[in-house]
């Protein structure tokens, strides 16, 4: 998800998308972990989803 679309979500909203990303990542470490995961660099675009969504949540938390 880009950054323009998570600046347009509340706080509650960018919570859940965390928790969802973090899911999906937990999910993806797991297939590596069983050697089920072909393309590894879901990894890394779904750990830089979490931190670009974290990064909006604590400036929205901020603003506060």
């Amino acid at each position: 998800m880009k950054a323009a679309e998570l600046r347009q979500k509340d706080v509650a909203g960018l919570e859940a998308e965390v928790k969802e990303l973090q899911k999906a990542h937990f999910g993806l470490r797991m297939q590596k972990g069983t050697q089920q995961l072909n393309n590894t660099s879901q990894l890394r675009s779904t750990r830089r989803s979490i931190a670009r969504a974290k990064t909006i949540l604590a400036e929205k938390q901020a603003a506060k």
